[in-house]
């Protein structure tokens, strides 16, 4: 008797080298990618293309580029059971945005959030800038990606993916698997410390007071969370109403972290004040990412050992994106060489 087994489900997520790691990303993305690591096909790209959409310094960009390698690898992602590579290092990303630019219809770009909200704040914009959420469709696109890990703030741009994927199947014929966007119920929007009514952001996390980075010492965690709004209020319990959002941000995180049931945290923290209630988040927080930073620090010590990685990821992203790249110049009409 023949048995097949299911091919198992892949996962397509990215994130760029600049800004700080922050505990929002740990617990809203990394965490959730390690939860499934074993059962899935999982690549993990740093997206340096996307990096220089806004200036970089080249020396930054490459130091960022290993740093936010080793916080991978530092968080948990196993390079036994994820592909975790460079973007520029696999010439099909950008080989698959132009064709996929072809397609794509300007107002599609135009009408995308982000690039509102950036262009508003800018006099002058990149055509990078627009064309970010093309080169990200051709990330997600080039591996068949099933699901996409993400954030509320995202969930715009796999609709963007799946709609390019959709019209280039419509010409050229069923080639791109429509992948689904991935939203975690718990832990997508970590908040602002200094301000819970923003979600916690990579671009404002160099602000006092706004974030908990990941490789922040344990006396800048304790004094960030010692300083996080909360309200005049007394009650630590978990609530929607806009006026709890600094507490209820704090026990969302403490929740994440020890992984305790809603009711039992509450009655934990009954009839305590916010002092001592800050006090023990900020413990919990210390004590989960002290790990973390100790493996960092050592990998970031052997900066051979990240390029090795790197390297073997990029062969795994390659084996995967060369093939799909070809059957896409094919269907378009480039010849091959050889043929």
């Amino acid at each position: 008797m023949t048995t097949t087994s299911t091919p198992r489900r892949r996962i397509f997520s990215g994130v760029q080298p600049s800004g700080a790691l922050h505990i929002g990303n740990y617990l809203g993305a990394i965490r959730q990618w390690l939860a499934d690591q074993r059962e899935k096909e999982n690549y993990f790209c740093i997206v340096d293309l996307h990096a220089i959409t806004v200036p970089q310094t080249p020396e930054t960009l490459r130091r960022k580029t290993r740093e936010v390698t080793a916080l991978y690898l530092a968080a948990g992602v196993d390079p036994r059971w994820s592909a975790i590579f460079v973007q520029s290092q696999v010439p099909a990303h950008a080989e698959c945005c132009w064709i996929l630019n072809c397609v794509t219809p300007v107002g599609w770009l135009e009408r995308m959030t982000q690039y509102k909200i950036k262009a508003s704040q800018s006099e002058s914009v990149s055509t990078g800038l627009l064309d970010y959420p093309v080169l990200q469709a051709a990330d997600i696109l080039l591996y068949d990606t099933n699901e996409v890990p993400v954030g509320e703030d995202q969930k715009q741009h796999v609709e963007l993916a799946r709609d390019i994927a959709q019209r280039f199947n419509s010409i050229y014929g069923d080639t791109f698997v429509v992948p689904e966007p991935m939203i975690p119920s718990s832990g997508a929007r970590i908040r602002g410390l200094n301000d819970p009514s923003r979600k916690m952001s990579k671009s404002e996390a160099h602000l006092r007071g706004h974030a908990i980075n990941l490789m922040d010492d344990p006396d800048e965690i304790r004094l960030t969370i010692q300083h996080a709004v909360t309200d005049s209020g007394h009650e630590i319990v978990f609530s929607d109403a806009p006026e709890k959002a600094g507490v209820n941000n704090l026990l969302d995180i403490y929740e994440l972290l020890t992984g305790e049931k809603r009711v039992d945290i509450e009655a934990h923290f009954a009839g305590m004040g916010y002092g001592s209630f800050k006090k023990e988040v900020a413990e919990v927080v210390v004590e989960s990412l002290a790990p973390i930073r100790q493996r960092y620090l050592q990998l970031l010590s052997d900066p051979t050992e990240i390029d090795r990685i790197l390297n073997a990821g990029a062969e795994q992203a390659l084996s995967v994106a060369g093939p799909k790249i070809a059957e896409i110049k094919r269907k378009v009409g480039f010849l091959q060489p050889g043929s």
